[in-house]
């Protein structure tokens, strides 16, 4: 291979590591993973849940879309059409590992972040919209594996719904609110994204303020700091020491973490680093936990390279319109019309 053609090569993978969304970007890493032994590992790391079956035909109306023609005249054309994927992050306090990584004294795991990445038809542009944890809903009955179902709840917490009832509910719940179907579920494990930046040599985040975090066991002064794992977990995790102490401030920072994670992915030379390579596709397929039709390296490899034309710069990051809630001024409440006409833009 000449050297012109290994520049075009690697010019074409660094474009496509920029892609929107932590999780996005990491499959994408995945893809130049070899096969055999190291391909079945990687495989066997996804876990993946049945949501289409648990929660059957009552839900939003897929999009419906034409393919244009340059697709349908390929063989094997790559998908194309729209795509409303929620994200969670998945945080766990309880466990030797978890506390070491500054975990508080709570047992159980939660959805501390919750994201609606919404990809336009032809797949070149996309909205990150964020879900406060601590909005207000109405949660609906869902589906459990035993075969019973939970109580309908009214004035919840939004992210109860995935401490009741797991991802099945949590998308269900979404869906309720939005009235935007999810075409695909991905959650992040907080301990493997601390992984993730590890095996990435950290990230570099600059921060507005000072923080003191007791919760997260975390203390930055304002401006740029390179941080590993444990850090960028902690960061993650902060809310009590920024701005008024609310989940609107911690979404902030996640934001702030995910382009910096973007950033240190596509700066990475990956290429030429087998070791590396491998540390964080293993990092990356051992933190996720999938819906049943990406639950593969196949299935996200062609996710990934159905987003080589979405580069960062077209991605707009925003957080579901909300005001305080009128019964607990430590909730907050969907802001109507906007967040409707948001929900709109989306289907």
């Amino acid at each position: 291979m000449s050297g012109d053609d290994e520049d075009r090569r690697v010019g074409r993978r660094s474009r496509v590591l920029k892609a929107a969304g932590l999780t996005l970007a990491g499959v994408l890493v995945v893809g130049v993973a070899t096969g055999g032994w190291l391909y079945w590992h990687l495989n066997d790391n996804i876990k993946s849940v049945d949501i289409d079956n648990a929660l059957g035909d009552d839900r939003p109306a897929k999009a419906v879309t034409t393919p244009s023609p340059s697709a349908s005249a390929s063989a094997s054309p790559l998908p194309s059409e729209a795509l409303n994927i929620l994200v969670l992050g998945s945080d766990s306090r309880s466990g030797k590992e978890n506390q070491e990584l500054g975990g508080g004294d709570s047992s159980g795991a939660r959805s501390d972040t919750a994201m609606v990445v919404h990809i336009d038809a032809g797949r070149t542009e996309a909205t990150v919209v964020s879900i406060p944890r601590d909005t207000l809903v109405t949660r609906p009955s869902c589906p459990l594996d035993d075969g019973g179902t939970t109580a309908a709840a009214y004035q919840a917490m939004f992210n109860s719904a995935y401490s009741v009832g797991g991802p099945v509910c949590a998308v269900k719940t979404v869906e309720s609110i939005t009235d935007v179907r999810m075409d695909h579920y991905i959650e992040i494990d907080f301990s493997g994204f601390a992984k993730l930046v590890n095996a990435l040599g950290g990230v570099t985040v600059t921060t507005d303020e000072d923080i003191d975090d007791s919760s997260s066991h975390l203390t930055l002064k304002a401006g740029t700091h390179h941080l590993d794992g444990k850090q960028a977990l902690a960061l993650a995790r902060t809310r009590h020491g920024i701005g008024d102490g609310s989940d609107l401030g911690r979404i902030g920072l996640q934001q702030k973490l995910v382009k910096a994670l973007l950033e240190q992915i596509s700066s990475t030379d990956l290429l030429t680093s087998p070791t590396k390579l491998y540390e964080v596709a293993d990092a990356i397929t051992g933190s996720l936990t999938t819906d049943t039709g990406l639950d593969s390296l196949s299935e996200l490899m062609s996710l990934g390279q159905s987003l080589k034309g979405l580069s960062a710069d077209r991605v707009k990051t925003v957080t579901m319109p909300v005001v305080r809630a009128p019964s607990d001024a430590n909730r907050v409440v969907a802001d109507e019309p906007e967040a409707s006409e948001l929900w709109k833009s989306l289907r």
